[in-house]
């Protein structure tokens, strides 16, 4: 395993089996795979417990809440509130915490290509 991006690459090229295999790409991976994998299953068990009452728990789903709101209704529209927070929750996090590394990494290949 090349721990650095710019040892030796093949002629005429970057050797991304050396990136993929870098330190720096190996922890990038961690953590996009670290936020993504669990807010996608605890999402998608949120999604599926809707589904289920929907077609298992009518009369729960049924209950008004106040005048013709009802649970069921509340439940669907978290579904778009929560689709919305997620996606701004990631774009927060992929600004902060995964594109610095990336800018870093692809500048370290910016320079090994202009060095080439």
């Amino acid at each position: 395993m090349n721990d650095n991006l710019t040892e030796t690459a093949p002629p005429g090229g970057i050797d991304y089996i050396a990136v993929e295999e870098s330190p720096a790409f190996v922890e990038l991976k961690r953590r996009h795979r670290s936020f993504v994998f669990p807010l996608a299953a605890i999402f998608l068990v949120w999604y599926f417990v809707y589904v289920l009452l929907s077609s298992f728990a009518p009369a729960f789903m049924a209950q008004r809440v106040w005048g013709d709101v009802t649970i069921g209704l509340l439940l669907g529209l978290g579904q778009f509130v929560t689709t919305f927070a997620i996606t701004m929750w990631y774009v927060w996090y992929a600004n902060h915490r995964l594109d610095p590394a990336s800018a870093r990494i692809r500048d370290e290949l910016e320079k090994q290509e202009a060095g080439a």
